[in-house]
């Protein structure tokens, strides 16, 4: 049976709210962060935290602008999203706080946490891998791929799916070469997977706004979900390297 409950918890003084899915709270398991797109923590994000607890995860839907802010115009989600744009440590600072939290629920195994994100969400889990954390692994899906300049650079733990829409014109091919390349001279563990004839926000059926960049992709929706679940497997089981 499926358990849902909201969780509070706090970056400083900001109050946040997470929710958590779990089909079996009885055992300790892997939990995977799931990061949301520039709107804020919405429906789409609870939905893929449900989908993951059906996988015998826990899904935690995390919040990066505090709690019950959502954006619903274009000029009200550029406005949540540019703060953390222009200051990158503190939007690490913001998702390392939903991984602490994650880390002290009772029914998660600390030493087997990852994290996937969309669109905004797909950039703040490449930057979780960026700062360092001991995660054991983050998916990005359509996020933006650019560095931030204004961070410490440790070595990064974690293993990295990006699962990109080549023709995105919020991360350009010229963007996912010099992603590639920052990867690789960091040493990562990482991989690129893009899809063709693919644009922005590929995974939301309710996107269809071509001159914006952003439509929904079934097939590519399919595949990249496929490529997340054989990488999770692979990064959160027992028999992991």
């Amino acid at each position: 049976m499926l358990e849902e409950k909201y969780i509070e918890y706090y970056d400083k003084d900001i109050l946040l709210e997470g929710y958590y899915a779990d089909c079996n709270a009885a055992n300790k398991k892997p939990a995977i962060l799931v990061a949301h797109d520039w709107s804020g923590r919405n429906a789409f994000a609870m939905q893929k935290a449900k989908a993951l607890a059906e996988l015998g995860y826990v899904g935690f839907a995390l919040d990066m602008y505090g709690k019950g802010i959502l954006g619903q115009s274009k000029e009200e989600k550029s406005s949540l999203i540019q703060p953390f744009m222009q200051d990158r440590q503190a939007l690490q600072q913001r998702i390392l706080a939903a991984f602490e939290a994650v880390k002290q629920l009772p029914g998660v195994d600390a030493t087997r946490i990852a994290a996937i994100g969309f669109c905004f969400g797909g950039l703040c889990v490449l930057d979780l891998a960026r700062s360092g954390a001991d995660v054991r692994g983050v998916v990005s899906f359509h996020g933006l791929l650019q560095a931030p300049h204004d961070v410490a650079q440790p070595p990064i733990k974690a293993a990295i799916l990006a699962l990109h829409g080549f023709l995105d014109p919020m991360a350009t091919p010229e963007q996912a070469v010099a992603f590639g390349n920052e990867m690789t001279q960091r040493e990562a563990d990482w991989q690129l997977h893009a899809y063709g004839n693919t644009l922005h926000a590929f995974t939301n059926p309710e996107a269809n706004d071509p001159s914006f960049g952003t439509v929904y992709n079934k097939k590519s929706d399919h595949r990249s979900w496929q490529a997340m679940q054989s990488f999770l497997a692979e990064r959160c089981s027992h028999l992991r390297n």
